[in-house]
Order: C-alpha cells, then sequence, then structure tokens
C-alpha cells in the first residue's frame, strides 16, 4: 500500500511539478510520434554518454553504495539491476549475493549496456549477465530474489515497466530505489543544479517530486529517506507475500 507522504526531511510536502523558480532544459511529455521521438532522443543521449558516464557521474558512487546497501540481500540470492547502465552496481550488488548469488543487469541502450559487458569481463564476474532490453519487455529467468532502481527516473515513471519488473520477483521479494527528486522549493540553488545534472539523463521531469509514487502501490513496508538537502531519496519496500492458509 502507498505510504500516504515523505518519511524523511519533508513530511508531508507536495508540489505537483518542478519548483517555478528553477529553469531547465524542459523536454516534452510525449505521447504517440513525438513520443517515440523523445524515446529515440534519450537512447542517444545515453548512447553518447556511455564511455563518460562513469567519470560523469563518478560524484554519485557514495549514493550507490547507500542504496545497494539498504537492499536486504543475502548470499546466494538472484538480484536484478534495473536500468544498469554502465554496472556501476554490478559488483557492489555481487558483493552481498556472493560466489553463489548472481546479478541479472537490465539495460536498454545497446551501448551502456556493451560498457558494463566490457566491466563485467575484464572483472572476471562470471555471476553476473546483461540482458539488453527494455524495462517493459524484459524477459528473466530464473525468479529473483531483489530488485534495484537506482537513477533510472524514467523506469519509475512507467507502471508497465514496473509491473513487468514485479514479475520477476518472488512474493516477499526486497526492492530499493534511489535517485534525484525536487528538493524544497525555497532551495532554487539546488534544484537549478539537479535540473542540470539529471536532464541528459530523463525523458522528462514529470514525477519529480515524488518519484516512487508508482512503485510504493506495489511494495508493503516501504520506507523514503531524502538524502542531499531533499534532492534524492532512497526508498525501501517489498511484495507481498501471499496470504497464509489456515
Amino acid at each position: 500500500m502507498a505510504n500516504p507522504g515523505y518519511v524523511g526531511v519533508f513530511p508531508g510536502w507536495r508540489v505537483s511539478g518542478p519548483p517555478a523558480a528553477v529553469a531547465f532544459p524542459r523536454r516534452v511529455k510525449a505521447t504517440s510520434t513525438s513520443q517515440i521521438s523523445a524515446e529515440t532522443a534519450q537512447q542517444a543521449a545515453y548512447g553518447e554518454h556511455a564511455h563518460s558516464y562513469d567519470r560523469d557521474t563518478g560524484a554519485f558512487q557514495p549514493y550507490r553504495e547507500a542504496v545497494v546497501e539498504a537492499l536486504p540481500l543475502r548470499e546466494g540470492q538472484v538480484v536484478l539491476d534495473v536500468g544498469c547502465g554502465t554496472g556501476r552496481c554490478c559488483g557492489l550488488l555481487r558483493d552481498k549475493v556472493g560466489l553463489s548469488g548472481s546479478v541479472v543487469g537490465i539495460e536498454e541502450s545497446p551501448q551502456m549496456a556493451a560498457v558494463a559487458r566490457e566491466h563485467i569481463a575484464c572483472a572476471g564476474w562470471r555471476n553476473v549477465t546483461v540482458v539488453q532490453s527494455g524495462a517493459e519487455q524484459a524477459r528473466i529467468t530464473p525468479t529473483a530474489d531483489a530488485a534495484l532502481f537506482c537513477a533510472v527516473h524514467d523506469i519509475m515513471q512507467s507502471p508497465a515497466a514496473l509491473g513487468n519488473v514485479m514479475t520477476k520477483l518472488r512474493p516477499g521479494a526486497w526492492v530499493a530505489a534511489a535517485g534525484g527528486k525536487w528538493a524544497e522549493p525555497m532551495l532554487m540553488g539546488v534544484n537549478f543544479m539537479v535540473a542540470m545534472l539529471h536532464a541528459p539523463y530523463v525523458q522528462s521531469f514529470s514525477g519529480f517530486d515524488r518519484p516512487w509514487r508508482h512503485l510504493e502501490q506495489l511494495l508493503q513496508d516501504v520506507r523514503v529517506h531524502e538524502i542531499a538537502f531533499g534532492s534524492g531519496y532512497i526508498m525501501t519496500g517489498r511484495l507481498p507475500a501471499p496470504a497464509s492458509r489456515c
């Protein structure tokens, strides 16, 4: 069930869109033909940034470490890294599931997936694989024990993508998500930086006030903690387990 408000810095705060005082490169919320154009442009942007992504986002590694740490995992489990990009979280997840577990990355961008596979091959991680597919269509076997959504705002805004991923998880599986969000409106400087940092990697800022709004509807025991002056978040929750029979 959905949480009624934030658990963190600004409980109960609501905005319906980005702070009005912030200017940023705006992307159109597209449908039909324009939707295809927007998605194509986004994939082109990801492809363009694939080989510089690790360097450009290196400063965010502590946040990746924090969300992976927040995801309950045990050795031997299978975990999905949804929208894995160049695989910056794959090694962190592998450390938690050990050699007897496995990590399955899902990445739509062919260029990003290729870089991730290069990293995996160089590191010799035989229990880490990458499926090149959109999250909406990804076919994963076996059933996974947990899922990570790290810095994947567009996937977080797609009920179809989230729904498909949830079908790949066992009942009671833990899920963790993290990424950017709008800070309190009065923090104009913070929100300006948020907009500039995330603009190359998101199709739309729709839902950026509460990025977890769709995912929380699918989970129970949801907890959300805001970080970095409210410009980021870490969310955890788990799929409902089947009702016990008397």
